[in-house]
């Protein structure tokens, strides 16, 4: 993997005569986690997916640029929503889809590898139907942990996981990205207090940096300095702070 860049957004986006966001600008910084947390609605996911070169339904305008000059298409995973397995497919093709569909051949032990470590190494051979929807949640991370790219996007990744596998998972994922460049958006305060080098905000106003702990990530989740910067952030997104 090479150096893995920062990047930037800028502008605004409409959907029809709505505005979704003005005058926004995001920093991710290179090397680390970037938290994007709000409300639904407000233009979280829109942002991931206009940095993802994906369809959006919005009228994008402003820029989006890496720190190193270079075009961010073709050094970017993406992780969305919902786990887009193909049905068809068994759990250790899904995690290889990207090679096969670049037409390489896909290297199976790396995969193999990775969906040991995502604790799903009898499963391999499984379509996504004999799977629950935490374990297709773990092969859709699986997969987008075998893409290997600088550039990390991350929509709600842990989001159908119970506590337990959400903890282990986000530090599955903190080791094995470590380097990369991550935005992570997310409903959670806890996840973000836990992850984030960066956090901001995203309200209907705009976006706002939030403090983070001054401990490194990824944090443990019941240090009390990460459980007050959760505090501080669910009174953020009430309004209270």
């Amino acid at each position: 993997m090479t150096s893995a860049p920062g990047v930037t957004l800028s502008g605004k986006a409409d959907i029809g005569a709505r505005s979704l966001f003005s005058g926004l600008r995001l920093d991710v910084a290179p090397g680390d986690w970037t938290c994007l947390l709000g409300a639904s609605g407000v233009g979280k996911s829109t942002v991931l997916r206009l940095i993802a070169g994906l369809e959006t339904g919005a009228v994008f305008s402003g820029g989006i640029a890496a720190s190193d000059g270079v075009a961010i298409e073709n050094r970017i995973a993406y992780m969305a929503q919902s786990d887009l397995l193909f049905p068809w497919a068994t759990a250790l093709d899904n995690v290889t889809l990207g090679a096969r569909l670049r037409g390489e051949k896909p290297d199976e032990d790396r995969a193999m590898a990775l969906i040991n470590r995502v604790g799903l190494s009898d499963h391999a051979q499984k379509k996504p139907s004999a799977l629950s929807g935490g374990e297709r949640q773990r092969i859709a991370l699986a997969r987008t942990l075998m893409e290997d790219r600088p550039l990390i996007l991350l929509d709600e990744p842990f989001s159908a996981l119970d506590a337990r596998t959400r903890a282990e998972m986000q530090e599955l994922a903190a080791e094995l990205l470590a380097g990369r460049t991550v935005l992570l958006v997310t409903h959670d305060p806890a996840e973000a207090a836990r992850m984030g080098h960066r956090i901001y905000v995203m309200t209907s106003a705009g976006l706002e940096e939030a403090d983070t702990p001054p401990a490194p990530p990824i944090r443990d989740f019941d240090d009390p300095e990460t459980l007050q910067a959760q505090g501080r952030l669910h009174r953020r997104l009430l309004g209270r702070a």
